[in-house]
């Protein structure tokens, strides 16, 4: 696969040994992508390698007694970060509203991958992924990042405003669209497809190139129009999101198909 030319050679290489490691285990690699700040969209000079790959094992190891784990995990050593979940679980996740494997899945830099299986998976999300849920998602990590910085007008590390940033405008590109499509996983496009105020735009669009140029960016206040946008839009959806319509018949549709699909690769060779 064709991979970004700033990847440093020795941490790609990094990554295969640690997906052939995976294979060695009886994994068979679905796809493997890159996740994090490099796939956002804001990455720093001194960004990790964040490899996340679906995997799925054989039918004789489905007959075990004892089932292996559903994730495989490596040590984080130096600037690689690598790990993988089971396509079991990254489906059960998905009917529960999980934006994660759809993030992974439409990921726009690949180590690896299944002839077609990206484009099947997708349409299978396109299937049981209810977007009402995956905003539930977003909500949820713009609360948690919100909690972690306190205070709109306090002091933050900079670095970790981005956490919040992409949540929010993930959330206003899925408001924008009525709650009924799944928003890109790379910010600059999500932000480049939603419509914001101005400032805040120019201000996210400065802040990530001086990232992409800044190994440490530090703390300091949030800017100005930035801080005024996620605040405004934090309040609007937490008081405004709804949540998602419970139908038995349309989620036992959806635990179907994701069953059928999930045995139709299990079985495939």
């Amino acid at each position: 696969m064709s991979l970004p030319a700033d990847f440093a050679p020795d941490a790609v290489a990094a990554i295969r040994a640690r997906l052939d490691t995976a294979r060695a285990q009886g994994a068979r690699i679905l796809f493997a992508i890159e996740s994090g700040s490099r796939a956002w969209g804001f990455p720093s000079p001194d960004s990790d390698y964040d490899c996340r790959f679906v995997y799925i094992r054989s039918v004789a190891e489905h007959l075990a007694l004892e089932q292996p784990r559903d994730v495989i995990e490596f040590p984080l050593e130096g600037e690689i970060d690598a790990g993988g979940w089971d396509l079991r679980k990254a489906l059960l996740l998905a009917l529960g509203g999980n934006a994660v494997i759809v993030e992974w899945a439409k990921s726009p830099i690949v180590y690896e991958e299944a002839k077609g299986f990206r484009e099947r998976l997708l349409d299978l999300l396109a299937e049981i992924v209810d977007p009402a849920r995956v905003s539930r998602h977003y909500l949820g990590l713009a609360r948690s990042h919100v909690a972690k910085i306190g205070s709109f007008a306090g002091e933050v590390k900079l670095k970790k405003l981005f956490y919040l940033i992409r949540p929010i405008v993930a959330l206003d590109w899925m408001e924008q669209r009525d709650f009924v499509m799944l928003p890109p996983m790379n910010m600059v496009d999500c932000l480049a497809e939603t419509e914001i105020p101005a400032k805040a735009t120019s201000e996210i669009r400065r802040l990530i190139e001086k990232k992409r140029v800044t190994r440490e960016l530090g703390t300091g206040s949030i800017p100005t129009e930035i801080a005024r946008y996620l605040e405004a839009r934090y309040g609007h959806h937490e008081m405004n999101l709804a949540g998602s319509v419970r139908d038995e018949a349309r989620q036992a549709r959806n635990r179907a198909l994701a069953t059928d699909f999930y045995r139709r690769e299990a079985e495939s060779p």
